[in-house]
């Protein structure tokens, strides 16, 4: 019997550790069931162990488990599954079932020349591809795919912000005894890629909807929200118009010689297009402002009125899935509003993620003899995940029991979130974990709460493990 053949690919929104943790869990499950695999992985370098045309044609399916626009045109023919990253980490056997057993459907490219091997037009938008896709992960994919693309110009600008009022809170101001040139250059530049994050945003949205010609309208639309004062709403509401005036503007002009395509591409979709956003976004920026600014006062009276509710809520989206929709939709949230000087929301939203790894770290030390060999050892890399901000590594440990392991997570991070919100920390940076504490303002506070709500949440585990192991001795 011949060996199956698999390629797959992976992609989550930070590019960090579920894009890695879904390659591994193919492999192993590939390994396990004799088949075959290539995974071609998207993290935030770019596209690593890329997949060949060989490999592709060669393979008697395809897999991507991605939460960010993956190139999907070139598997056309092929047998395709597709879903969320998650289902990469936690079901690989069953995706892999599903091209062994030939349950996936041929995915099949619109305007696909079958004698060229090629897409007729570069241009080939997710909906129309994917008839099939719910369209909640759909919208969810172009969202994350534009927050991927602004998380570099946050993180960047913002811990260049917060380096320059290290020396000094008016560092940058030329009229203040505070000043400090060096200082001021690093708020102006943190500043400037901070101004880049909404257009950003909007642009790999499109992107993610109808490839590259949709970037320069998203862009602009993005630039438009920004201008406008309607903040990252605007944006996103920018980036999802762009995409679907492109598909738009595909369907108008798809009739037009082929020989036209360029002529398309470079003058008729980005003048028609920007002309086309102008328009629209225009007349919607002012509700949109109105909203936004409504939102960030909404936030700023709920920090400081009832931090208990707002660290509850915080906690309990992060902990809930570790890197799920629940666990982004926080994360997001808190990214989105660093642009907006909001700095006290993501210090929350932090806590609450580093919490998870370090809640399992502490118990594997705190009650050793409840776990494996292997569980202590992987709760000794979760010390280093947690202090990193990767959520992830609590992920094999809740998924032997998420009924009981899960609420106990999500406890200890609300926990970290609720104690981050009454002592008023500020982080700058949406990513990197103890690595900007030199930056966070309370940072004692900050790693005080978030020691807190982790031993808390370890002494519970840990307590569970005990009296699991009880019924169940554990066996190295």
């Amino acid at each position: 019997m011949t060996k199956k053949k698999i390629v797959a690919a992976t992609g989550c929104p930070t590019g960090i550790a579920h894009t890695f943790m879904a390659a591994e869990a193919l492999k192993k499950a590939a390994e396990k069931m004799d088949v075959e695999i290539k995974v071609e992985t998207h993290g935030q370098v770019g596209v690593e162990n890329g997949l060949t045309e060989k490999e592709i044609l060669e393979a008697d399916g395809v897999i991507v488990a991605a939460d960010k626009d993956v190139n999907t045109d070139r598997f056309h023919g092929k047998r395709l599954v597709e879903v969320p990253v998650a289902k990469g980490i936690r079901t690989p056997e069953d995706l892999i079932n599903q091209i062994i057993n030939e349950e996936a459907s041929i995915h099949r490219v619109s305007g696909y020349d079958e004698n060229n091997q090629e897409p007729k037009e570069e241009l080939n938008s997710a909906p129309q591809q994917k008839g099939n896709r719910k369209w909640l992960h759909s919208i969810y994919k172009h969202l994350m795919n534009g927050v991927s693309h602004m998380l570099p110009f946050v993180v960047g600008g913002g811990v260049l912000i917060a380096i320059s009022f290290l020396f000094g809170i008016y560092s940058a101001d030329p009229e203040h005894e505070q000043y400090n040139q060096f200082a001021a250059l690093l708020n102006q530049v943190g500043g400037l890629s901070f101004s880049m994050m909404v257009p950003i945003l909007a642009a790999f949205i499109a992107e993610s909807i109808s490839k590259r010609p949709a970037m320069v309208v998203g862009f602009v639309g993005g630039l438009l929200a920004n201008e406008g004062g309607a903040g990252f709403l605007g944006g996103i509401l920018a980036g999802f118009i762009a995409g679907y005036v492109i598909i738009l503007l595909q369907k108008l002009l798809k009739n037009m010689p082929q020989s036209l395509n360029g002529l398309k591409s470079i003058f008729l979709y980005p003048v028609i297009g920007i002309f086309l956003i102008g328009i629209i976004m225009t007349p919607i920026v002012v509700p949109l402002t109105g909203l936004n600014e409504g939102l960030m006062d909404f936030l700023a009276s709920v920090q400081t009125s009832n931090p208990l509710l707002l660290g509850i809520i915080v906690g309990a989206m992060s902990g809930f899935d570790m890197g799920g929709p629940f666990n982004k939709a926080a994360y997001v949230t808190g990214t989105l509003l660093l642009a907006e000087g909001n700095l006290y929301f993501m210090a929350g939203v932090s806590a609450a993620c580093i919490a998870p790894p370090l809640i399992i770290a502490f118990a594997t030390v705190i009650f050793p003899k409840y776990f494996t060999k292997e569980e202590r050892n992987a709760g000794a890399v979760n010390f280093i995940l947690g202090s990193t901000h990767i959520t992830e590594g609590a992920i094999p440990f809740a998924a032997k029991n998420p009924v009981v392991v899960l609420p106990i997570i999500m406890f200890g991070s609300s926990i970290a979130a609720v104690l981050t919100y009454m002592f008023g920390v500020q982080v700058p940076a949406p990513h990197g974990g103890f690595l900007v504490l030199p930056v966070v303002t309370g940072a004692f506070q900050w790693v005080f709460s978030i020691l807190v709500g982790s031993l808390v949440g370890a002494v519970i585990y840990g307590l569970y493990r005990k009296k699991a192991a009880q019924k169940n001795p554990v066996k190295e």
